[in-house]
């Protein structure tokens, strides 16, 4: 089978789990953990392969690839150390709204580093690259960014994975675009392996399917990456906790009303890094009319939760692009994003994915 040139925007902790899981799996075939299958449509991890990564920090741009994956202010936890030398230095991307002012108040160790340099011309980069698909891994909040970066990908022909809670697959304008040109997109907003939004999504569904009525529930999370420290400012928060609040709300019959529901990032806790907790509370009633509360705690390192995901998101836009598929891909956006264009249930969404790779399914 041949490569999936894969570029990446954002060389951040998601980037840095992603590149460990594909080396890691590429060397040990027989281990599948937190994949829907090793071989996938004919391609396995070591299919990945990556050609481009743009990003902001002065401590990446025109760094190695397999150095800036490691430098600060990255704190994924580190699982695989043998990273190859590859071929690829960081590229300046452009600045636009990436980062939040208020990150400038924090420890440089913790926080970005805007590097004093020209950005790149993005679209020319992915053509001479060779890319085929293009991860948007940007922080909250960066909206304008985001919608940059899907039209470099409208312009150079090049497949969009969106990773972050910007509305790009999910907005009918952008999704007729990406048909349009024939070019297939995945989004939005990753979902990851066993994060908090499907363990509460899958206990909606239990409460749903067991008769008890839910009354109202809440979601807190709190975490000590880049992400968190960003997410401080709460004005970039607005797509993030509709697309979280949408995905548990989808597995409701009747929507809770606002005031009931309250799902969203809590806090930022710099000594935790990379380990992201979670707390979820639901209170309802069963038979007879009884009360009946659950509490759950999630403690999960946040980037490498992602990364299996990811992997499998790569694979069925490759096997999208083989086959000269375009537009959204619903069944692997349901599968792996928070907030895909059309919600299933998890277990039905992983079936549609299933189709689609045995080719019975197109989208």
């Amino acid at each position: 089978m041949s490569k999936i040139n894969v570029a990446i925007v954002g060389v951040g902790n998601c980037a840095s789990a992603l590149l460990q899981g594909v080396e890691m799996y590429k060397e040990s075939p027989e281990n599948n953990i937190g994949l829907i299958s090793y071989n996938l449509g004919g391609y396995t991890p070591g299919n990945v392969n990556i050609v481009a990564a743009f990003d902001v920090d002065k401590r990446k741009v025109g760094k190695p690839l397999k150095e800036a994956v490691f430098a600060k202010p990255n704190c994924a936890l580190l699982f695989y150390d043998k990273l190859p030398d590859y071929p690829v230095q960081v590229q300046m991307g452009p600045v636009l709204d990436g980062i939040s002012e208020h990150m400038a108040d924090y420890d440089p160790d913790k926080s970005f580093v805007v590097a004093d340099q020209e950005p790149c011309d993005v679209v020319k980069v992915l053509k001479e690259s060779k890319a085929e698909i293009l991860i948007n891994y940007l922080p909250v909040g960066s909206e304008k960014a985001a919608r940059f970066y899907a039209e470099a990908c409208l312009e150079a022909n090049v497949g969009f994975i969106n990773a972050m809670p910007v509305f790009i697959a999910s907005d009918e304008a952008w999704a007729e675009r990406f048909r349009d040109k024939n070019i297939p997109l995945i989004g939005d907003d990753v979902k990851s392996q066993v994060g908090a939004t499907i363990i509460h999504r899958t206990l909606t569904k239990l409460f749903e399917n067991r008769g008890v009525i839910l009354d109202r529930t809440y979601q807190l999370n709190f975490g000590g990456n880049t992400d968190f420290l960003n997410m401080l400012n709460r004005s970039r928060l607005k797509s993030k906790k509709k697309s979280k609040t949408k995905a548990v709300q989808s597995e409701l019959r009747t929507a809770l009303a606002d005031h009931n529901i309250h799902i969203g990032p809590s806090d930022y806790v710099p000594w935790l890094n990379d380990n992201k907790i979670c707390f979820i509370r639901m209170e309802g009633r069963g038979f007879g009319n009884v009360p009946l509360t659950l509490d759950v705690k999630l403690s999960v390192e946040d980037a490498p939760n992602s990364g299996g995901v990811m992997i499998d998101a790569i694979r069925c836009m490759k096997l999208a692009l083989d086959r000269q598929i375009g537009g959204v891909l619903n069944s692997i956006s349901a599968f792996t994003m928070k907030s895909p264009p059309v919600q299933y249930t998890d277990t039905e969404a992983k079936k549609m994915v299933e189709e689609f790779v045995e080719g019975r399914r197109e989208r």
